[in-house]
């Protein structure tokens, strides 16, 4: 992408708060349920699983030793590890449930560790988890297999417990190298430990790295930003994250501990954008989309030419329609036209799973509406183009007739180079990748009629 092509008052100008659109609809719309409910949905799900479906499994690892003030993630902070081993039983205990449901000939293609930390977890605890996975479900060597590393709570026997139980790709939480800013950020993490677990894990053949940055947090320059963007690429990462900081203190409340006087001005914030898109893409990299970037010989670049790429709950992905089944207090879960997320509250998972029954607190049915719009959305989120024929064949509608107020929101993006419409389709310009949530959003229809609140991170 040609940086060139963008400029500050654009940005600011389409920065306003939408989702991430990981799903939809998005989980503000998600209800709360009894039991009965969830006793359906084991049903719903037992009858999907007459025939063999793909799935894909995430996990999520609550626990912390410390807290990152910037961190909107749920978690738990302790430093007592043997509470690792209480949440995995009850993690057991979950699969044993769900794997009563599934078609024994359904296959595993992508696992994922996500958190909290789940490196806070012993290398026999991990050792552990990956046995009890395998046991339960069908994988192989082919299954996609990541987890989320905080290199500074990572040893090497945790890579090489790793390695052991099948994982192939990781994701360093790394955010800014600068130590002032990881000072004002409560997170100390030296570049050294850094390079140094990315090196056990190219040692032990984990060779798709990815590194998360942040920009926008407190005592962060455009210079400062700049030398962690050098230090990131010496260590020759495969794909790269570069998050904007939320600042949602109603939300999160331990975001009150950071400085907000330290904050960087939203010009210089978003300068940072444009530097991370020039510099990025300047050395090897191509812009995915939002905040994505990928090494142009990777697989999700490849993924973005053959309309392979996909969106899920942990973002972009090359793998195509399989069932998700969330794990673990807070996860989220997507099987057929139905969302369903676990209780975010540890005790309260442990209750329910205690009662023999699934931890799941929030339900949302998709109807028909939601899954054309899914549809489109995701086409936006991950395709170059939204074809009008194949969605109108697809769902017997008239495109012009049912996004008619779509295409009206879009009438202003286009106006500014974000889109091409024509007769045949709507075109994702390459710098409309930058803003691809305020396209999606001109399909959402409980944002456009006005059926939820705003309370999302703002959209660049």
């Amino acid at each position: 992408m040609d940086a060139s092509g963008l400029n500050l008052d654009l940005i600011k100008k389409y920065n306003v708060q939408g989702p991430r659109y990981t799903s939809y609809p998005t989980a503000p719309q998600f209800k709360e349920v009894g039991e009965e409910a969830v006793l359906d949905l084991k049903k719903c799900i037992f009858k999907r699983n007459q025939e063999a479906h793909q799935i894909s499994l995430y996990f999520h690892i609550p626990f912390c030793f410390s807290l990152c003030w910037y961190c909107g993630c749920t978690k738990v902070i302790t430093k007592d590890q043997d509470r690792g081993d209480i949440y995995l039983d009850y993690l057991e205990n979950e699969m044993d449930q769900v794997k009563e449901l599934l078609h024994p000939d359904s296959k595993v293609v992508q696992i994922h560790f996500g958190g909290g930390t789940p490196t806070f977890l012993a290398p026999d605890q991990l050792t552990r988890l990956g046995s009890a996975i395998h046991q339960r479900f069908n994988t192989n060597s082919k299954t996609e297999f990541s987890i989320e590393i905080d290199p500074w709570r990572c040893t090497r026997e945790h890579i090489r417990v790793l390695k052991s139980i099948g994982c192939n790709r990781a994701s360093l939480g790394v955010q800014d190298t600068n130590p002032n800013v990881q000072k004002a950020i409560h997170r100390i993490q030296p570049y050294e430990q850094t390079k140094l677990v990315t090196d056990w894990l190219r040692e032990e053949e984990i060779r798709s790295i990815n590194f998360d940055l942040i920009y926008g947090l407190p005592r962060q320059t455009l210079a400062t930003f700049q030398q962690t963007m050098n230090d990131v690429l010496q260590l020759k990462p495969d794909r790269l994250a570069v998050y904007s900081y939320a600042h949602i203190p109603q939300i999160m409340p331990a975001q009150r501990l950071l400085n907000v006087n330290e904050m960087p001005t939203t010009d210089e914030k978003l300068s940072m954008l444009l530097e991370a898109i020039a510099h990025f893409t300047g050395n090897g990299f191509r812009f995915i989309g939002m905040d994505h970037f990928s090494r142009r010989d990777e697989e999700l670049s490849q993924a973005i030419d053959n309309d392979s790429l996909q969106r899920n709950f942990q973002g972009y992905s090359t793998l195509a329609g399989a069932d998700l089944y969330g794990f673990g207090m807070s996860a989220i879960s997507n099987v057929g036209n139905r969302y369903w997320q676990n209780s975010k509250e540890m005790n309260e998972y442990y209750r329910l799973l205690g009662k023999s029954t699934l931890p799941v607190k929030r339900l949302l049915h998709l109807c028909k509406d939601d899954l054309v719009r899914k549809d489109a959305i995701m086409r936006i989120m991950c395709r170059k183009s939204l074809s009008k024929s194949e969605m109108e064949e697809k769902w017997g509608i008239d495109f012009e007739t049912y996004f008619g107020d779509a295409l009206q929101n879009l009438v202003e993006l286009e106006r500014d180079g974000l889109v091409s419409i024509n007769r045949n389709e709507i075109v994702i310009t390459e710098k409309g990748r930058l803003f691809l949530r305020n396209i999606a959003i001109c399909f959402d229809r409980y944002l456009n009629r006005g059926k939820t609140d705003r309370n999302f991170s703002k959209t660049v």
